[in-house]
């Protein structure tokens, strides 16, 4: 059913196609001042994901708002412009984005659809500037195309070519959103959901840890041991190499925790099922995986050593550099846990 133009869209209309184009610039211009001069809300996540065989950028607002930047959510549905000079955004005079602008796709769009359309302004992590549009949005406007598309079938008309490759962007959104959805559906019904992340951390771990134990070769090198009691202030003897108990700890923090989320705990599994306890815990490191991973760490460990004369500003650089990972990170950890 056609979407009846009330009387201020009509006067909205009639006063744009009175002013200059100077004139609309200015306006744009004004807006655009306006928009970005209030205090904008800052993306407490983002992140990306494919949809068919596009990458889209999205968002959450801290007020839970999930949105798509507007240049994936063009790219999504086939579209491609740059925003107007001086806008940031492209939409019109009667508050349309312009991908809804169309003569022949009015008689499709929902006055709820209209009203939710409204570009939302805010900053990424990087206090960027950006635009974006309500997530829920775009299956909406990819079926405002799809019922174009099927009234010119059964009107026996053939596909206007600049709507050909947007059809098919569309029928791909559909096709996409669809196959994300069962997968959810069936996660949330099963339960899966939950115990996802857990299952996918077991198989990274799995990389790291070797079915049998390594055969004896020295790999923490004596510069590290010696350069960590130089910043603990403890004596370092070579020809003996007795440490205290507590460099183990030390260690584990340092070289194990860091590379990978539970690392220490299946280390430490795999010795108690399959060795015994005077066996190393890298003695359990896989050869592809975990044991180069512990030798690429220790250098970059062992080079920030040797640039500090105290442990505390040197463990202050290593957080920064390589953070520790959480122990079991999951459904309910926050974002920044992850690197």
């Amino acid at each position: 059913m056609a979407r009846s133009k009330s009387k201020q869209e009509m006067g909205g209309k009639a006063r744009a196609a009175a002013l200059t184009p100077e004139e609309k610039k200015a306006i744009a211009r004004k807006g655009a001042e306006a928009r970005w001069g209030v205090d904008m809300p800052v993306a407490s996540h983002e992140g990306e994901f494919l949809l068919g065989d596009k990458t889209i950028s999205a968002a959450v607002l801290p007020n839970g708002k999930r949105l798509l930047t507007q240049a994936t959510f063009l790219r999504a549905l086939g579209r491609s412009r740059s925003p107007k000079a001086g806008t940031g955004v492209l939409s019109t005079v009667d508050g349309l984005p312009f991908f809804l602008q169309a003569h022949a796709l009015k008689p499709f769009i929902s006055e709820d659809l209209s009203a939710s359309t409204t570009p939302i302004f805010f900053r990424n992590k990087d206090n960027k500037r950006m635009v974006g549009y309500d997530a829920h949005v775009l299956p909406d406007v990819a079926e405002v195309y799809l019922k174009y598309r099927d009234s010119l079938v059964v009107e026996g008309k053939d596909t206007p070519p600049q709507y050909a490759p947007i059809f098919a962007a569309c029928d791909a959104i559909m096709r996409g959103l669809a196959r994300i959805g069962i997968v959810a559906l069936v996660d949330e019904a099963t339960g899966y959901q939950y115990d996802r992340p857990r299952r996918e951390l077991e198989e990274q771990l799995a990389k790291f840890v070797s079915e049998s134990l390594r055969r004896w070769v020295a790999t923490f090198p004596a510069d590290y041991f010696k350069q960590l009691c130089r910043l603990r202030g403890v004596d370092f003897n070579p020809a003996t190499m007795k440490l205290p108990q507590y460099f183990g700890h030390l260690t584990n923090d340092l070289i194990y925790r860091r590379l990978a989320p539970g690392l220490v705990r299946k280390l430490k599994e795999r010795r108690l099922e399959r060795g015994r306890s005077s066996n190393r815990l890298w003695q359990w490191l896989s050869d592809d995986v975990g044991y180069p991973g512990v030798l690429m760490h220790l250098g970059t460990v062992v080079g920030l050593m040797k640039i500090h004369n105290d442990y505390d500003s040197f463990k202050a650089q290593l957080d920064l550099i390589a953070p520790v990972w959480p122990e079991t990170p999951g459904l309910f950890d926050k974002s920044e846990d992850w690197r």
